[in-house]
């Protein structure tokens, strides 16, 4: 079975566009300069976000699914790209810090492989191409 996904993207000027679907709205923007500020975040940091994200709900629910009592889950994802055009990522580091007192590392860790292997459609497609090395913290407290 397959399901379509759609979007539509509307130029705002320079390199600004806005995208929406389903009835959310995100405003991605290219500074040309270094020093200007954009309006919205690149799209490659929407790409980091969304793989962020994607495998952050995806932990968190095998987490819960396995029956660890976390308190608080947090993703950083960052990335290395290319100087020379097309600026690919060239690879990504997933930072995964799960606060709970009894959890465990080994489930942690069967989480993780369960979310890169098997749920998480972003991180799936993007190891395709580009490394992705995850790594998580236990915070007890």
């Amino acid at each position: 079975m397959t399901t379509e996904l759609q979007v539509h993207a509307v130029h705002e000027g320079g390199m600004r566009f806005t995208a929406s679907a389903g009835g959310h709205a995100v405003t991605f923007d290219y500074p040309f300069r270094p020093d200007e500020v954009g309006a919205g975040p690149t799209p490659l940091q929407m790409l980091l976000m969304s793989l962020a994200a994607c495998s952050g709900s995806t932990v968190a629910l095998v987490l819960e699914r396995m029956k660890q009592p976390f308190a608080g889950l947090e993703v950083d994802a960052r990335a290395t790209r290319s100087d020379e055009h097309p600026t690919v990522l060239t690879e990504i580091a997933l930072i995964f810090t799960i606060r709970g007192v009894e959890v465990q590392s080994g489930t942690v860790q069967k989480a993780l492989d369960i979310a890169e292997t098997q749920l998480c459609p972003v991180w799936a497609m993007l190891k395709a191409g580009t490394p992705i090395a995850a790594s998580y913290r236990l915070v007890n407290d």
